[in-house]
């Protein structure tokens, strides 16, 4: 099981978390073929998300990271999962997507 972190800066005064999450309830890969994991945010006003986490939940809830997109510091794959994890598309943070790759 693979979940997301996001991280949402706010101007002040404005309420933080007021955004939302959209993931899908599932996906299906097919046995030898890339599969995009889609994870986008739909900010409030004046929010701006600065960096997403990717995580995979292991044996016992342990989660383990797997991927982190900073548009900062870049992008950064963990091993094992260097060379199979890539962002899929360029665009704003808010879309989080990213590709495992066969």
């Amino acid at each position: 099981t693979l979940s997301v972190t996001l991280s949402v800066t706010t101007c002040p005064r404005v309420p933080a978390g007021g955004g939302r999450v959209e993931v899908p309830r599932s996906v299906t890969a097919v046995l030898g073929q890339d599969v995009v994991l889609p994870c986008r945010y739909r900010a409030q006003q004046q929010e701006q998300v600065v960096q997403v986490t990717w995580l995979k939940r292991g044996p016992g809830a342990v989660a383990a990271e797997v991927a982190v997109l900073n548009p900062q510091h870049g992008e950064h794959v963990q091993e094992p999962f260097a060379g199979r994890v890539l962002r899929h598309g360029h665009g704003d943070l808010g879309d989080g997507d990213i590709v495992l790759r066969n």
